[in-house]
């Protein structure tokens, strides 16, 4: 897209560290701030044990720590080069690159405050974002003295419209993650009954407690603003679950709606 014309600012949400060397991760997300003429956001996370079993041999000791070993080899590559005899990339201008780490629960939100410049979190409610993960956030910037990276966090949002089903659309759209034992210890965390072994469970629960917003656009702009309330920075309206059951043009309806409505709400 870069290539045709079409220069916006972008992230990756959340990369998968057992994928990436943190020299290839560098070299990568400058290349994408150079094709974009834009600061590009990493974002980074550990993946679950099983996968970096699969790819490495045995789970990471610690995500925790491997996590911010990452964040801090990522950021020393792309750091001025100095006489340290350290290797980094070649100087080379370009417009930035910001470290992100994706966070669910308070271990990681801490780690995100001691490295990362934002924090990405994905189907996390509003308040449990504010209560939870802020303040591990807030604590971890403390110790290493640096400011408390921004928030960055995907919400998943469907407009009602006829024959559609809300309940399958948040099936469709976070079945993978309602599976997984760390999404579901977090939802518990902020207080929805949901299980990993009962994702299509999840998926009512999601619904019901509005973290999957679903409604006139109006609504849904309305349920986003109480993330901006909650202290979230950046919002990632994601409606995944529409154009998987759906298709692209009912998607970008939704997405034009949903984004029209929120300003409309702002002015």
């Amino acid at each position: 897209m870069a290539g045709r014309g079409y220069r916006v600012p972008v992230g990756t949400s959340v990369v998968l560290m057992p994928l990436r060397h943190p020299m290839e991760a560098a070299i990568q997300s400058r290349s994408l701030a150079l094709l974009t003429g834009h600061p590009t956001v990493l974002g980074l996370g550990p993946a679950t044990p099983d996968f970096v079993a699969g790819l490495h041999g045995k789970p990471y000791d610690s995500p925790r720590d491997a996590c911010l070993a990452y964040l801090r080899e990522v950021r020393r590559l792309l750091g001025p080069e100095d006489d340290d005899g350290a290797i980094r990339l070649p100087s080379l201008a370009h417009p930035g690159v910001k470290t992100g780490l994706g966070v669910l629960r308070p271990a990681l939100a801490r780690a995100a405050g001691q490295v990362a410049d934002a924090a990405i979190s994905w189907m996390t409610p509003h308040g449990y974002v504010q209560d939870t993960l802020l303040p591990a956030m807030a604590k971890g910037a403390a110790e290493a003295g640096r400011p408390v990276p921004r928030v960055v966090t995907v919400v998943h949002a469907a407009v009602d419209r006829p024959h559609r089903n809300p309940y399958r659309l948040a099936y469709t759209a976070a079945r993978a993650h309602l599976a997984g034992p760390h999404y579901t210890d977090m939802l518990r965390r902020a207080g929805l009954r949901v299980h990993h072994s009962r994702p299509n469970l999840g998926a009512r629960a999601l619904v019901d407690a509005g973290v999957f917003l679903h409604g006139p656009p109006r609504e849904i702009a309305a349920g986003l603003a109480e993330y901006g309330r909650a202290g979230v920075d950046e919002i990632v309206v994601n409606v995944a679950g529409v154009y998987s059951d759906h298709g692209r043009e009912d998607a970008v309806r939704d997405l034009r709606e949903i984004l029209t409505a929120c300003r409309e709400a702002e002015s």
